[in-house]
């Protein structure tokens, strides 16, 4: 039993003995079916602490011939499926942490030839009279035990855009290892050796113009997982059960740790989850694990409108991407949209698929962006942030006048690219207009159900700050005035509907005269 070849399953054991494991070995069904097909090749790229390294070591425990892992799996999803047992440690396993060879490899440089060289050392163990002693291809020492003993193997490999991510101004490394890559994994001599190939990232196969390095790959990422959707984190059901066990309020967590949408499941981030389970306290669990040193360079890119698309992210809006240009790595960035993109597959954006726009997913992420840029200084959003807490805190003293100069300085100043045309671009305007708001209120409801209609913004206190902070039930017009707002809201009883949330009420008006250009505000208390 070796390090790189047939491994055993101890690393999985692991998972398994934590207070909190979640099951995904009904991934198996999936890749027991496609193995030895031209869908047999998968690169499933997801965030940081998404369990890549955990579904790694369970696709290991799982089909290798040095694991003896029947009573480990007996209890567990994959052992009520049919070929079960037929698969069960059945194959040679060569399994690679790209992230862990670093080391012993002596830097990245070396990472291929010692690959080469140390699964080449282990598999001259299992075939001693197939394998002469001076090769050096893994490749066709591959291809050589497949001529001479029909074997095929598993390829799995963990963390494999390391060398994509970390060393990207080494472009001599990188064609190096890609080109590794294409001799193990492109071509009609390796459909004869592999039988399954597995790879786990951060990010997709990388593209060359406008090929993937290696088509034959199929990949499953935060913007499509395909049938493994359900695998890629928590699902709202297991997160469910989770509360129902550890004795959490699940719509608070939904609120803390949901948004990421993946086909038709709602993805949380099993860290986050589980630190929350273990430690009982709503906080971000993200700078621990994931690079925020990245985001504020990026964010200052110089591309039109990506500084203000975070702003109107952070702020609760989507923003439209296409993310069909991004190259999957981190040098290639030509736009806007590769940026995002690029942001999403790290995990601090989420993507809707149906309508093309990137978001923040959930409060974590937001408090974490928030934080990266106070401390690697994104001047801009540290000084909108201090015209947006002004406009707070105008509203809360029920300064009308003061909102409307407000809005119109932010508008003027930051968003100007924002043309008003109707009601929906002033919302745009006005959402981003009350960032600061989120350091005391949860993302702002839109379109919000009450009473007989709709208001357009409401804004609930999180728990914390329901005794100090009063609900804000916000209601927008054009072209009419702010008493018709005021009475809209009072008419169509919205605030009935925000009671239950907090104790105050503040009703905000209002309108935009497109003949003036002026913004008109009154806010009244509401009385119960």
């Amino acid at each position: 039993m070796g390090v790189f070849v047939n491994p055993g399953n101890e690393a999985f054991a692991v998972a398994l003995n934590s207070e909190i494991y979640v099951d995904k070995t009904e991934l198996l069904t999936y890749t027991n079916k496609v193995m030895n097909t031209l869908q047999g090749y998968i690169c499933n790229s997801r965030p940081r602490r998404f369990g890549k390294s955990i579904t790694a070591n369970m696709l290991t425990a799982y089909y290798s011939k040095g694991c003896s892992s029947r009573e480990m799996f007996s209890n567990l999803g994959i052992s009520k499926a049919e070929g079960f047992e037929k698969h069960l440690n059945q194959y040679d396993v060569l399994h690679w942490d790209i992230q862990w060879c670093m080391e012993p490899a002596g830097g990245p440089e070396k990472i291929v030839s010692y690959i080469s060289e140390q699964t080449i050392s282990e598999l001259k163990e299992y075939y001693p009279h197939i394998l002469p002693e001076k090769i050096r291809s893994l490749p066709e020492s591959l291809s050589r035990i497949n001529a001479a003993t029909g074997t095929k193997f598993i390829v799995i490999i963990d963390e494999w855009d390391v060398l994509i991510r970390d060393e990207a101004s080494d472009v001599k490394t990188q064609e190096e290892y890609i080109n590794f890559l294409r001799a193990m994994f492109k071509g009609t001599e390796p459909t004869k050796y592999i039988q399954l190939a597995y790879l786990t990232g951060i990010l997709p196969v990388k593209k060359e113009k406008t090929q993937s390095a290696l088509n034959n790959f199929k990949d499953y990422s935060m913007l499509h997982a395909g049938p493994i959707a359900p695998y890629v984190g928590f699902t709202e059901a297991e997160v469910q059960k989770l509360c129902e066990e550890y004795g959490h309020e699940f719509e608070e967590v939904k609120r803390w740790y949901d948004g990421y949408q993946i086909g038709t499941y709602h993805v949380y981030n099993p860290n986050a989850v589980v630190n929350l389970m273990l430690e009982g306290e709503f906080q971000s669990f993200w700078s621990g694990t994931a690079s925020y040193e990245a985001i504020v360079p990026l964010i200052n890119m110089d591309f039109d409108g990506l500084r203000g698309a975070v702003i109107e992210m952070l702020s609760g809006d989507h923003v439209p991407v296409d993310v069909t240009s991004f190259q999957n790595d981190t040098v290639s960035f030509a736009n806007k949209d590769d940026v995002l993109t690029y942001l999403i597959h790290l995990g601090y954006l989420a993507y809707d698929r149906t309508f093309k726009t990137a978001f923040i997913p959930n409060e974590e992420i937001r408090q974490e962006l928030i934080l990266a840029t106070k401390r690697k200084k994104w001047n801009e959003l540290i000084s909108f942030q201090k015209e947006s807490e002004q406009l707070l805190r105008d509203t809360l003293q029920m300064d009308g006048d003061a909102v409307a100069k407000e809005i119109e300085k932010i508008h003027r100043e930051y968003v100007s690219v924002i043309q008003y045309n109707n009601e929906n671009s002033l919302s745009s305007v006005l959402s981003i207009a009350y960032l600061s708001a989120m350091q005391y209120y949860f993302k702002p409801i839109r379109e919000f159900p009450a009473g007989r209609g709709f208001a357009d913004f409401v804004f609930i206190p999180k728990p914390e700050f329901q005794k100090f902070y009063p609900a804000l039930v916000v209601e927008l017009k054009w072209n009419k005035d702010v008493k018709t707002a005021l009475d809209q809201i009072k008419d169509r009883k919205y605030p009935d509907s925000v009671a239950c949330y907090a104790g105050e009420l503040l009703l905000v008006g209002i309108n935009y005269n497109e003949k003036t250009k002026e913004h008109e505000c009154r806010i009244e208390k509401y009385e119960k």
